[in-house]
Formats: C-alpha cells, sequence, structure tokens
C-alpha cells in the first residue's frame, strides 16, 4: 500500500472553505482538473470526467460535516491503481484562515509506488494550489 498527501493554509474560515469544497459534486467549482460531475445513487455516487473526457467514478465512503471532511473510494479511473481510498479535510487556523489537507492510499498495479505516489502526489498539491489561489483573488 502507498500513500501520498498534500495540505495547504488558505486564507479564509474554515467554514467559508468547506461551504465551497465539502459537496461530494463540488469538485468542479474548484478543481480545474475536474471540468464536470453528475451524481447519481443519491449523492453517493460522483461521474467525473477529467481534461481528456477520461471517466472518473467516485464513491462517497464516509461524511462528517461537523468535523468537516468526507472519505472517498475510486470505483472506476484511468489511474494505475487499485484498492483508492482518499480523505478531504478542513481545519480552522486561526480566525480567518484554514487548513485542507488531501490523503490518500493505494496499490500501485503496473507501476512502482513512488511513481503512484507522484502522480497522486502531483494532483493533490495542484489541486490545493488551485483553492488557494481562488481565495487569494477574493
Amino acid at each position: 500500500m502507498a500513500n501520498a498527501s498534500a495540505h495547504i493554509n488558505v486564507p479564509a474560515p474554515a467554514d467559508t472553505v468547506w461551504q465551497l469544497i465539502g459537496g461530494f459534486d463540488s469538485l468542479p467549482d474548484w478543481l480545474p482538473y475536474i471540468p464536470q460531475s453528475v451524481l447519481s445513487e443519491g449523492g453517493r455516487v460522483r461521474h467525473l470526467a477529467n481534461p481528456n473526457g477520461d471517466p472518473i467514478v467516485e464513491r462517497l465512503v464516509a461524511f462528517d460535516e461537523t468535523g468537516r471532511s468526507y472519505s472517498y473510494a475510486i470505483l472506476q479511473a484511468p489511474f494505475p491503481v487499485k484498492d483508492y481510498v482518499a480523505t478531504l479535510r478542513v481545519n480552522d487556523a486561526g480566525a480567518k484562515a484554514a487548513q485542507v489537507e488531501w490523503s490518500g492510499s493505494f496499490t500501485p498495479v503496473g507501476v512502482s509506488d513512488q511513481e503512484a505516489t507522484r502522480l497522486f502526489q502531483g494532483i493533490y498539491e495542484d489541486g490545493l494550489r488551485a483553492l488557494a489561489d481562488r481565495f487569494n483573488r477574493i
């Protein structure tokens, strides 16, 4: 099992950040890599498409509104991994600041642990930078 994680500080209250990213269908609102999301199964499964149009299907496995976090598993994706589970979490970092954490674990398939970790580390870091940039422009 391999792991990747990233975090970033965002210049906005944690509740404000969570309002933007806390919905399981909200990735297109802040993550440039994901232009589209459609929910199914009562909001527990999201059907995404990356910029190349490759399908990504993920299932919500845990949701904590009070703790401002959710976890999800990949059911289908063009990534060289299986058993992928990730968590997105927003923590208080002061009255007008939040720390956002994105972490995942997975089993690489056909690539090394390092290659798979680099892939997701890059996705997490790029995504969190895009999120912080959104709040830095306000």
